[in-house]
């Protein structure tokens, strides 16, 4: 079984690698959208895979350091592409849930997507 929590977050961010005057090497900001879940079998007790209202306080954590700030300036996000954002959500989630399935980072208005299974996946 799987359960996700999704949630939303606001920020600016530039690519380095990009040759002067490229749109994408200039400061700009997108609305990023995170889907986080969880795989695993219900507890016989409560029913729940893993209780929602604590997932939702672990990822308000990681959307309090995302958060209308300036992703470059983030350790491990100095080229901040969808890839690495997933990649450091997981690395920050991981440790609290085993059970983590996959995170998946999208800018909607760019029609962008990516999901991110573990580094065993």
């Amino acid at each position: 079984m799987e359960i996700a929590y999704r949630f939303g977050f606001d920020a600016a961010h530039r690519f380095t690698h990009y040759p002067e005057g490229h749109p994408h090497g200039a400061l700009h900001g997108h609305s990023f959208q995170v889907e986080v879940a969880l795989r695993g079998e219900p507890d016989p007790r409560t029913g729940f895979v893993a209780d929602f209202a604590e997932i939702e306080r672990a990822c308000a954590d990681v959307r309090a350091a995302l958060d209308h700030r300036l992703l470059n300036d983030l350790e491990g996000l100095a080229q901040p592409s969808l890839e690495r954002i997933c990649v450091w959500i997981w690395d920050r989630l991981a440790p609290r849930y085993g059970s983590l399935a996959r995170v998946a980072v999208g800018r909607e208005s760019c029609g962008q997507r990516c999901t991110y299974f573990g580094p065993e996946a």
